[in-house]
């Protein structure tokens, strides 16, 4: 496989690891995540999960290289909680992946240096259960089509293993398509007899 077009992430979402430093209780969760649409929605599901948590802090890497990524404290002191999760990221080297710790406060403070031990422990611990896995770049392709493409565009998808995400059938035909990143020209070009237009 062309390493220009795969990169490591995890092959499933890893929930509810738990560790307690002092009273505090620090709760762990991995999801793999595609774009930040995905990140702001799994954030979501664990504050859900944990309204009454004292801080939700996350780091998430998206991109080939990891390119994108964000490191959040969530009123920790600066430094002492995303960073130390994004860290075991990089040290892991995985992408897309997005990881959250929830803490629930417990009345003793930890002091900077104890906050960064107990986040990087808790990424660590979570990302030891981990299965790591190889991907392949993906994308997805907006398509819009007069219905008398219809076949032609779904033989053209099926022959590159395009994912249909979804199908609209309004007044013409959309379709999302999942592809791997190393065909996207290809598919573009056989395509383009008979696209509306694509975005």
């Amino acid at each position: 496989m062309e390493s220009n077009y795969s990169y490591n992430t995890i092959a499933k979402p890893i929930l509810d690891i738990t560790l307690k430093e002092k009273g505090s209780k620090f709760i762990s969760y991995a999801y793999p995540v595609l774009d930040e649409d995905d990140v702001k929605k799994r954030l979501e599901e664990v504050k859900t999960l944990h309204p009454k948590a004292t801080h939700h802090c996350y780091a998430f890497r998206l991109g080939l290289k990891g390119e994108n990524y964000r490191a959040n404290d969530d009123g920790e002191p600066s430094g002492s909680a995303g960073l130390p999760i994004y860290n075991q990221l990089l040290g892991h080297d995985v992408t897309n992946i997005l990881l959250v710790v929830v803490r629930y406060y417990g009345g003793t403070k930890l002091g900077v240096g104890g906050l960064v031990k107990i986040y990087k422990e808790s990424a660590k611990e979570l990302l030891s259960f981990a299965e790591m896995i190889t991907k392949e770049l993906e994308k997805v392709l907006t398509l819009e089509f007069d219905f008398s493409h219809q076949n032609q565009i779904f033989t053209i998808l099926n022959k590159y293993n395009a994912k249909v995400l979804e199908f609209d059938s309004g007044a013409y035909g959309k379709i999302k398509a999942l592809v791997k990143l190393k065909d996207e020209e290809e598919i573009q070009e056989a395509l383009s007899g008979f696209l509306r237009n694509k975005f």
